[in-house]
């Protein structure tokens, strides 16, 4: 049944006379009187008593009141549909790896929710190997999290540097020290996050170049958890600076000196999803704008 017509009726209805129906939807009064006698034909009822005034008959009466809702939610599913179409609309099952997920974006989502209220998203929090699966087995629409391994099925586009400090309790024999190798992280305990986290890999390889005995490591699955640890007096760690801010309470921050220990980070999709669609690239233009301008602060 045409949305228009169903329109044009309740129109009449509403103005008591279909030379008004007419006039308000900008209609010559022959196309009113043809939609209304196409209605009544495929409905197999007549739904006017045509005189000097139009009034409905049972049938007429009937099919106004059960249209009405009819009409009103087809109008919203169109609406719906054209803000789907436009990217104003629609659901997004995003990932995100801590520390990204704990302090960049709350803000950033909160942001976006405010100018697209019709998006509905979920957030999924893991580290970048899973996220890449659930990528892969098509469970997520993209990712913001770190280069994964290579994989010619994902496509990764690199938005900011995630860059990492030492953290060490301020009385520690580092802390001291203006300067801090990695050879001087040596002889002592650094909490260090699950061997699948791709920080960790990057920071072993790092340690592993510099040579010596085997470092003395604890380790904490939590990157966001890190911190705290180190608070404890458990030991010292190479956190992302974002997680300090401030720094906890009887810490010291120090820079890593001579070794490249940030990384890169960014959106990630499978390369069959690449460029994204509608909703999924609303946000991600977002996160491209807002993620490249605080990098360059």
């Amino acid at each position: 049944m045409d949305l228009k017509i169903l329109k044009t009726f309740q129109t009449i209805v509403h103005s008591g006379s279909f030379n008004r129906a007419a006039e308000e939807l900008n209609y010559a009064q022959s196309t009113v009187t043809m939609q209304m006698q196409k209605l009544e034909a495929d409905l197999g009822v007549q739904l006017f008593v045509r005189g000097k005034q139009i009034t409905l008959t049972e049938a007429g009466r009937l099919f106004h009141e059960q249209s009405i809702p009819i009409v009103k939610d087809m109008e919203r599913l169109l609406n719906s549909l054209a803000d789907l179409k436009i990217g104003e609309a629609g659901s997004i099952r995003v990932g995100v790896t801590d520390p990204s997920a704990s302090y960049r974006f709350p803000q950033l989502l909160q942001q976006f929710m405010t100018h697209f209220p019709k998006i509905k998203l979920s957030v999924d929090i893991a580290g970048t190997s899973v996220l890449s699966e659930r990528l892969l087995r098509g469970e997520l629409d993209f990712a913001l999290c770190s280069a994964p391994e290579l994989e010619k099925e994902l496509y990764f586009e690199p938005l900011f540097t995630e860059e990492f400090v030492l953290l060490m309790p301020e009385q520690h024999p580092l802390a001291l020290q203006q300067i801090v190798t990695s050879e001087d992280l040596r002889g002592h305990r650094l909490l260090i996050t699950a061997a699948n986290c791709p920080y960790r890999k990057k920071l072993e390889s790092v340690l592993q170049e510099s040579g010596g005995p085997p470092m003395n490591t604890m380790e904490v699955g939590s990157m966001t958890a890190l911190k705290y640890y180190v608070e404890s007096g458990l030991g010292i760690a190479l956190v992302p600076e974002i997680m300090l801010n401030p720094a906890p309470a009887g810490t010291a921050v120090k820079k890593l000196a001579g070794q490249d220990i940030n990384m890169s980070c960014g959106i990630l999709c499978r390369v069959a999803d690449y460029p994204l669609k509608q909703a999924s690239l609303r946000l991600q233009q977002f996160l491209r704008q807002e993620l490249t301008k605080q990098s360059r602060v």
